[in-house]
């Protein structure tokens, strides 16, 4: 599904001195290019919703032991099922890539309130790891494989498109039809002859992560049912700026 969004901004209705020049109104520049006539400056977004063709997933365990060398072998006996798990299910190794690893120190301090320090009580590791698979249908068991292989800290999906810019081709040209249009009018309305282009630059944002869907273990049937995951759609938005010389 594709939609227009058009962020109109017009500059320098007016006709440019002879000379070259430069500057700044309203935090955006005119330039003062030929005499023939002012330049018209705006944006065209192009919004393309697609299904995505790809998943991320994110999961790992939190142990604590007495001291840092225990907590840490502990965390990594258990992060090796984990990542085997993963495996198991199709993640391809270059596909899994550890996203972050904390050693702290734990304290008790329910005691604070009669005067006492805290008590220390150990060390805890939480080690994570994301895995990305392009298997859509099969992140719910992926997610359940995961926690029955002792994942305890277990987040996401995030949705996304293996290549963004691939959705965007035709988007690229009902943008450029629609400046044409855009530039047209614009001209037709301050009494110009046309509008002639002078730059496109582009921008935009491609569809990438979305907000993680909380996930534990808790959440798992009673029956042996797969996690219910709906991809839905992911959005990818283009962006040309656009610079037409009113001519007349």
């Amino acid at each position: 599904m594709t939609k227009q969004l058009f962020a109109v901004m017009a500059t320098g209705l007016a006709l440019m001195a002879a000379t070259p020049a430069l500057a700044q109104q309203g935090g955006s520049t005119v330039t003062a290019a030929t005499v023939q006539g002012p330049i018209l400056s705006f944006s065209v977004n192009e919004e393309v919703r697609s299904r995505p063709d790809q998943a991320t997933v994110g999961a790992g365990v939190t142990t604590t032991a007495p001291t840092a060398v225990e907590a840490m072998r502990a965390n990594a006996a258990a992060m090796e099922k984990l990542i085997a798990a993963a495996k198991a299910r199709g993640i391809k190794p270059e596909d899994i890539q550890t996203s972050g690893i904390s050693l702290s120190p734990q304290y008790d301090y329910s005691n604070q309130g009669n005067g006492q320090p805290p008590r220390f009580i150990g060390y805890q590791v939480s080690n994570t790891v994301r895995a990305t698979t392009g298997k859509i249908d099969d992140i719910g068991p992926l997610l359940d494989a995961l926690a029955a292989a002792g994942g305890t800290n277990i987040e996401g999906p995030w949705f996304g498109m293996k290549d963004a810019d691939a959705q965007l081709v035709g988007a690229r040209g009902a943008a450029i039809k629609a400046a044409e249009a855009k530039a047209a009018d614009y001209a037709r309305l301050a009494g110009y002859r046309g509008a002639e282009l002078v730059s496109i630059s582009e921008g935009g944002s491609f569809g990438g992560p979305q907000p993680p869907m909380p996930y534990g273990r808790g959440l798992m049937a009673a029956e042996a049912k797969a996690t219910p995951v709906e991809p839905g759609q992911v959005a990818n938005t283009l962006t040309l700026n656009f610079q037409y010389r009113l001519v007349k």
